[in-house]
């Protein structure tokens, strides 16, 4: 909501570059929205599909820990709807009520892609190795990258060097945005052949979970490219500004 603001009010600094962007922005608002209709909708629809053998999203994720030869993760379960984590600082597999005792394609779905995180961490995947390096850092600049922005902006002809350092450290977040894309669409494809593979999904349901992890995975794919806009965005006016 800070961001928006401050794009808000400096709308009228770039000239043109505004108009473009802002038409890349709202077009990026509206597929988000409906890439996240379609994804709740998904998921309340596979939830009401029983999976075979009644496996619930426990047992899905315990199943595929031991074929992956994990041991050292915990199963647990945490309160909220789509809350499901996977958590490498204490190798622990979070998963929500709907999914923790779940016996739907989506619970199953879930469970074996957050299992997937957990098979990268263990196989030390690079790409989650990166991101996980990045987290201290996104975490303390994301507490501030947004006063810093606007107070960049408001000094610009006075200090340019701090807008410039708020491009920088939203730069970092936007990183881990893309960063985050490769480690998402591969636990889901971890988690699909799993399933495929050792009979969890049936040839009438598979296609089910499918869908439901790619639509999830277009979620990450919308903010990587809105955080990129908004980088470039921010961009323009530092450039702007300073002609």
């Amino acid at each position: 909501m800070n961001e928006l603001l401050i794009l808000l009010q400096t709308t009228q600094a770039v000239g043109a570059g505004a108009t473009i962007y802002w038409i890349v922005f709202i077009a990026l608002m509206i597929i988000s929205g409906i890439v996240s209709r379609s994804v709740k909708s998904k998921f309340k629809k596979y939830s009401k599909i029983a999976m075979n053998y009644g496996m619930t999203g426990r047992d899905v994720a315990e199943k595929m820990l031991y074929d992956n030869d994990i041991q050292d993760v915990k199963i647990k379960m945490v309160q909220g709807t789509l809350t499901d984590h996977y958590n490498p600082v204490d190798k622990t597999l979070n998963l929500s009520p709907d999914v923790y005792r779940g016996t739907s394609v989506a619970a199953a779905a879930v469970a074996a892609h957050e299992c997937g995180h957990a098979v990268q961490h263990a196989t030390a995947y690079r790409w989650l190795t990166l991101r996980s390096k990045l987290v201290p850092a996104v975490n303390i600049t994301s507490k501030c990258v947004s006063w810093v922005l606007l107070a960049g902006i408001a000094l610009v002809n006075v200090f340019p060097g701090l807008l410039l350092l708020g491009i920088a450290m939203f730069a970092l977040s936007t990183l881990f945005s893309i960063v985050t894309l490769p480690v998402e669409i591969d636990a889901s494809k971890r988690a699909l052949v799993w399933l495929n593979s050792h009979n969890v999904t049936s040839p009438s349901t598979h296609p089910y979970a499918e869908s439901a992890l790619r639509s999830a995975a277009y979620t990450y794919v919308i903010a990587a490219l809105t955080s990129l806009a908004t980088l470039l965005y921010y961009v323009l006016i530092y450039m702007g500004r300073r002609s």
